[in-house]
């Protein structure tokens, strides 16, 4: 019997297609999906029998494990609790996208234990397992109806070009697969970039979509510093904190970044293209820092979703990043070990700024002294 082909670009109402691919998987059907990076087919991973199908048109053998796509990076967490802090800096930066985490499966409370024997033998066969979140609307749609996840390989059998366009998945699979649904060409028409992610570093193993340079500044320690308008003590940290960072390392400021650690600043109220106060600029100059070129910045969602420590001036700059970002939580503390405020200087004068700026070296240099560092 040859596959239902629905053209989801020609669909009235998306919400039908969506249901309609929910149906297929809950059913046990097989589905060919667009995705950004190449058409996937899919099965319920709560489903031997689907499971099986997949394995069987795939044309895979033992060893080579299927992917499990979930809707979200906090979704990932419930099949790996214990993705290491590169994993959840690369899935909060990348997801979602192409790119595909396979990580350690130990951890006794993963919802893997719970996936059908047969499910577990074609994903985990292997001690680790494959997550990822795919950028595409329909998929992520689908995803997010089900109970569960789906595995989701590449529409192509093994060794064989990865199919782009919907005629190529029937082409190849015909009756072997219950549904396809034909979003037009894929986007990036390569297949997604595979990491195994350790505690401070990964491995390529599929170079695909995210290269090699992308992914060495995405798997960087961020550090965002933020105050109210970013023109005097977070621009003060910011630079404190780069030659902090740079001593650490044993490399020159301007070299940090090739050392995978980025710091930067912003403000909860600042206005784009603010200077630095004059005051500011002074006390850092006797310290033989520049502030003379800094720009003020609002901080941004990309900013703390990308953040992997965000430090704040105040209390009040916390809770007021919390009620916009609260899933940041768990990353954003106040400056202060103690917990207290870096009061304001704006206004104030160079002895003054003098002091704050010392207070916010000292804070700095002990949590720094802290920090893990890429390997």
């Amino acid at each position: 019997m040859t596959p239902v082909v629905i053209d989801t670009r020609a669909a009235q109402d998306p919400r039908d297609v969506v249901h309609r691919a929910v149906e297929a998987l809950t059913g046990g059907q097989l589905v060919a999906f667009p995705t950004e990076t190449v058409y996937g087919l899919a099965a319920s991973a709560l489903d031997e029998a689907a499971m099986d199908r997949l394995i069987q048109a795939k044309g895979r053998g033992q060893g080579h494990p299927f992917t499990l796509a979930v809707r979200s990076a906090e979704e990932a967490l419930d099949y790996a609790p214990d993705l290491s802090p590169m994993g959840r800096r690369l899935s909060r930066r990348c997801w979602p996208g192409p790119l595909t985490l396979v990580a350690e499966n130990r951890h006794p409370e993963s919802l893997l234990s719970q996936l059908p024997a047969r499910v577990r033998q074609a994903v985990v066969p292997n001690g680790t397992v494959g997550l990822r979140v795919p950028a595409h609307p329909l998929i992520l749609d689908v995803l997010r109806m089900l109970t569960g996840p789906v595995a989701l390989t590449s529409a192509n059998q093994n060794g064989k070009p990865e199919a782009i366009t919907a005629e190529e998945v029937i082409s190849v699979f015909g009756e072997q697969i219950d549904l396809v649904l034909d979003g037009g060409k894929s986007r990036l028409g390569q297949p997604s970039s595979v990491v195994r992610v350790h505690e401070t570093s990964y491995e390529i193993l599929r170079a695909g979509v995210v290269t090699e340079q992308h992914l060495k500044r995405l798997s960087s320690l961020m550090i965002l510093i933020v105050c109210t308008g970013n023109t005097c003590r977070s621009p003060m940290a910011e630079v404190i904190g780069r030659r902090l960072l740079a001593e650490k390392i044993g490399c020159v400021e301007t070299d940090i970044e090739e050392h995978g650690v980025m710091i930067t600043s912003a403000g909860i109220a600042a206005m784009a293209g603010g200077k630095a106060s004059s005051q500011g600029i002074e006390v850092m100059e006797k310290m033989g820092l520049n502030l003379g070129a800094h720009s003020a910045q609002p901080v941004s969602e990309q900013m703390v979703r990308h953040a992997d420590l965000i430090l704040t001036m105040t209390r009040g700059h916390r809770e007021a990043l919390l009620a916009q970002w609260p899933d940041a939580a768990s990353r954003t503390e106040v400056l202060r070990l103690d917990g207290k405020d870096v009061a304001d200087p704006i206004g104030e004068s160079v002895a003054e700024y003098q002091r704050c700026a010392e207070q916010i070296r000292k804070e700095l240099a002990t949590r720094i002294e802290g920090i893990t560092l890429n390997k």
